[in-house]
């Protein structure tokens, strides 16, 4: 299907030509054609020789939204690993704890992330969107971010939609291996904390040491407590002698290695009596190591300032083991096109990791917690779909049916408590032990067909008449037990300086010494079912009524219903009550696109959307978080977001990939979620809560701009062609709280409770970052075949949690400043004996930009501060 516009001077051209003939026509000879039939065979001249836009790029082309399009040379300029560090250099993006997209400043709740069209599910305990760092940038051949509504899209959509395009069959063959190495001044060469594991650790997968021991896995099934009122003093010592001891509780010291990855890709097409088979496989390794050394403080007000209280220096060793296999076969014809695309992803998380220093809730001693965690967060999605095209293109019919599974295993999440005796060693608080076992499940049956038809309204003009329905169905279920040793009477002088793995030793646990038990779980607190299910349908125009203006008009309706069921593993009664949303929402959405010159053009959209609480968000079921290391614990009161989006934008493509774009948006927001600090005890929790309203408005420009010097003397700067890109967004966003204002929260157990007591009336809205600014500079030569580029990234600091209320004032809010990171990344391809090879050096934060979280009145209490390294990798890829 071909389409054509005319621009402004295009018209013009088109006038002339119609006209002209009839002024020549005395002078022509006379021919047997009606004028109106010679009319319209000037016009179909013309529709074939005037064409709008030669220097603007296909998708922005085809496409009526705001929107940006990372293609696979973008990928390979920047060198970035994985999803979330390409797309950071969007314009308005910006990554958090570099796995989650914040898109104009809005958290990732509040946009949806695509795999070929399909929806994915979550591994992550805290959110339901997927954690992009996941997709290795290899398999990926394109991002869309759609920053504008469309009804197609589903109607989770406030930042915008993020639709992942993975790489397709080859027209001509192909084998690739690359080999990596790679290093970080924090980590690499330096000793760190370590614990041994197993001995198959390195692969990403434990040798079954990890395993629930039997006994201990049938009572979690079984649904029996861990006490001394379900089981005999013999049962629960061979229980607690059954866990495994020294390899995942002793802490080690030993230097960090390099990291090291391989990855294989290879396809190849094939023309059969059917069509066109293609088949395309990518499998990856890649073993890295991350040490961290910084500082987690908590504050206490003294006076109207804050002071510290609790100050911990904090040592971390994670190493992270990422295995990814994607397999694609696709058959085509000239009118159809079947693809099955499979992947799977595994990333392992290692870490050892030791807290120390003063505790305000131990009287100011101090005290130290040591940590051994395994994280498996798994991914597998196989989607079957298909395009096709019925009287010569005019009909086209898409569909696709998926099926993605995620999973996150966390056993023996350990961690073991000291204090200090008169002399300053560390002696046990065995009080402050205990062994995690967590499991999530979470997958999506998904499916969705689209019908367009294209009607002409001119030789050059047409109307897109496209409908369609969609589904999915997502279900998780969360569970978590945890366990602890106690004292039976107390422990000796020797016992309490005893190392770790000498103390829980099988000697000790017995009914006198040490005896096991389960905690917590009760009520509800420790186990959730959740579900989603979403029917939506469609219906759509995209038209050029009045020419050189393109409009687009819909709606979609979604009928959804969301529930999160808080369950007691022991099998009583919860005392949460269970979370029931059943909404119904009609989503407009209108944009047009005027092409007023050529290759110039403005977008104009507006449209509703909605926003929906996560599941972790609505599950009050505590969370240590172990980035941060801050319990989070949901709401069950929570309800839906409401938005509104306006956005405009000029854009002028004025050479082949070349071009300046500018926008400004505007958001307004009725129930947005924002998470709050808040005192349970003494023990601080982040929880959630409705905001009552907030907007945020905004601007956003991009440039890039190629430069060639041929006459240049020097032939450095004569072979290259010249790179300049950058993008810049501000946005002011504001939290609107009114006197009469409430909120429901999970302590207040839903009763109204006033706004203002959690939320400050004009303060930012939470995630938002007022400036984020990107810049590349580099060159191309194709002389010499090589590739470099400077990057520069740039996001101001934004409100990560609101600060706790204190009696009727409340604590300054958490801030995190992302700062500045440089980049550089350098590519050569050059031939070995007639095979093509190919260099790449990658230097990251070459700044040494530190991770920085805080809170400041008075004194600047540095809730999570850490060092962040340079690091570099060189990478060697043989094509065959």
């Amino acid at each position: 299907m071909n389409r054509l516009t005319l621009t402004l001077s295009g018209v013009l051209l088109a006038t002339s030509a119609l006209i002209a003939p009839g002024l020549a026509f005395a002078q022509t000879a006379p021919t047997t054609q009606t004028p109106a039939e010679q009319v319209e065979e000037q016009a179909t001249d013309v529709g074939e020789i005037v064409v709008l836009g030669r220097y603007i790029p296909e998708p922005n082309r085809e496409s009526s939204e705001v929107a940006a399009f990372l293609t696979s040379e973008d990928l390979e300029r920047t060198g970035d690993s994985n999803a979330a560090a390409a797309l950071t250099r969007v314009t308005g993006l910006s990554i958090v704890e570099g796995r989650f997209i914040y898109v104009r400043g809005l958290g990732e709740r509040y946009s949806s992330a695509l795999l070929n069209g399909s929806p994915l599910p979550s591994p992550e305990p805290l959110q339901r969107v997927v954690p992009l760092d996941l997709f290795p940038s290899s398999i990926l051949d394109g991002v869309t971010v759609q920053k504008t509504y469309s009804p197609n899209f589903p109607g989770e959509f406030g930042g915008g939609v993020i639709d992942l395009h993975t790489i397709d069959a080859p027209n001509e063959p192909f084998f690739n291996m690359k080999l990596s190495l790679g290093g970080n001044t924090e980590s690499t060469g330096k000793e760190s904390l370590i614990y041994y594991g197993s001995r198959t650790d390195f692969t990403g997968f434990d040798d079954d040491t990890r395993d629930v021991p039997g006994a201990i896995r049938i009572a979690f099934d079984q649904g029996k407590q861990i006490n001394t009122a379900n089981f005999s003093a013999a049962q629960l010592q061979a229980m607690g002698q059954s866990l495994e001891n020294a390899p995942l509780r002793l802490l080690q010291r030993e230097k960090t290695p390099i990291d090291g990855g391989v990855e294989l890709a290879g396809g190849f097409s094939q023309d059969t009596g059917l069509g066109t088979l293609g088949l395309i496989a990518v499998a990856g390794y890649d073993n890295s190591w991350r040490a961290r050394r910084g500082v987690q403080q908590e504050g206490q007000f003294q006076g109207d300032a804050l002071e510290v209280s609790s100050s911990y220096d904090v040592e971390s060793n994670q190493n992270d083991i990422r295995l990814n296999m994607l397999g694609g076969l696709s058959l085509k014809t000239v009118d159809h096109e079947l693809k099955w695309t499979n992947l799977y992803v595994r990333n392992t998380t290692k870490e050892a990791r030791s807290a120390a220093g003063p505790d305000f809730d131990a009287g100011g001693s101090v005290i130290r917690n040591d940590y051994t965690e395994w994280f498996v967060r798994q991914l597998f999605t196989s989607q079957l779909a298909g395009e096709h095209q019925f009287m010569d293109g005019a009909l086209e019919i898409d569909w696709r049916a998926a099926y993605a599974k995620t999973s996150r295993d966390a056993p023996y999440e350990s961690r073991f408590q000291y204090g200090v005796d008169a002399a300053g060693d560390y002696i046990h608080n065995v009080q402050g032990n205990l062994i995690s076992f967590s499991e999530l499940d979470d997958d999506i049956v998904s499916g969705g067909v689209d019908v367009a038809y294209t009607l002409p309204l001119s030789s050059i003009r047409e109307a897109i008449i496209s409908a369609g329905v969609a589904s999915f169905d997502n279900n998780r279920e969360a569970t978590r037990h945890d366990l602890q040793f106690e004292a039976v009477n107390g422990l000796t002088d020797s016992q309490r300086h005893a190392r770790v793995d000498y103390l829980f030793s099988d000697y000790n646990i017995n009914p006198n010494t040490l005896q096991l038990r389960e905690i917590a779980g009760s009520n509800g607190a420790s186990a959730y079912d959740a579900e989603l299910q979403v029917n939506a349908a469609y219906a759509m125009i995209d038209a050029e009524i009045i020419p050189l203006v393109r409009t687009t008009v819909g709606v979609r309706f979604e009928d959804g219903q969301q529930s999160v069921t808080p369950r007691d593993v022991f099998g009583g009664a919860s005392t949460y009550k269970a979370t029931e949303i059943e909404e119904q929402y009609w989503l407009p959405s209108l944009t047009a696109t005027w092409n007023f010159a050529e290759d110039q053009q403005l977008r104009f959209g507006a449209s509703k959307t909605i926003g929906r609480p996560q599941f972790r968000e609505l599950a009050p079921q505590a969370y240590t978080d172990p980035e941060s290391d801050r319990i989070f614990i949901g709401n069950p009161y929570l309800v839906d977001t409401e938005l509104l989006n306006l956005d405009a934008r000029y854009e002028w493509y004025f050479a082949r990939q070349q071009f300046i774009t500018a926008g400004v948006f505007y958001k307004d927001m009725d129930k947005p979620v924002e998470s709050v600090i808040v005192d349970v005890g003494n023990q601080r929790q982040q929880s959630f809560l409705n905001a009552p309203k907030a907007t945020i408005m905004g601007a956003e420009v991009e440039v890039k701009k190629y430069f060639e010097f041929p006459d240049q003397p020097m032939a450095f700067i004569a072979n290259k062609r010249w790179l300049v890109q950058a993008n810049y967004t501000y946005s002011d966003s504001e939290v609107k709280v009114s006197s009469g204002d409430t909120v429901l929260t999970l302590g207040g157990a839903g009763t109204p409770e006033q706004a203002s007591f959690f939320i400050q009336d004009g303060s930012r809205l939470q995630g938002q970052s007022d400036h984020v600014a990107n810049l590349q500079l580099g060159w191309e030569d194709d002389t010499a075949r090589s590739q470099a580029t400077i990057i520069v990234n740039y996001v101001s600091d934004r409100i990560t949690a609101r600060g706790a209320g204190i009696s009727t004032s409340r604590e300054p809010d958490f801030i995190q400043d992302p700062g500045v990171f440089l980049d550089f990344v350098y590519r050569k391809d050059f031939t070995v004996m007639d095979r093509d090879m190919g260099f790449a050096l990658e230097l990251r934060n070459l700044l040494g930009t530190d991770f920085d979280e805080y809170q400041e009145r008075g004194a600047k209490i540095r809730v999570n501060n850490y060092d962040l390294g340079q690091s570099a990798s060189v990478s060697l890829t043989a094509r065959f």
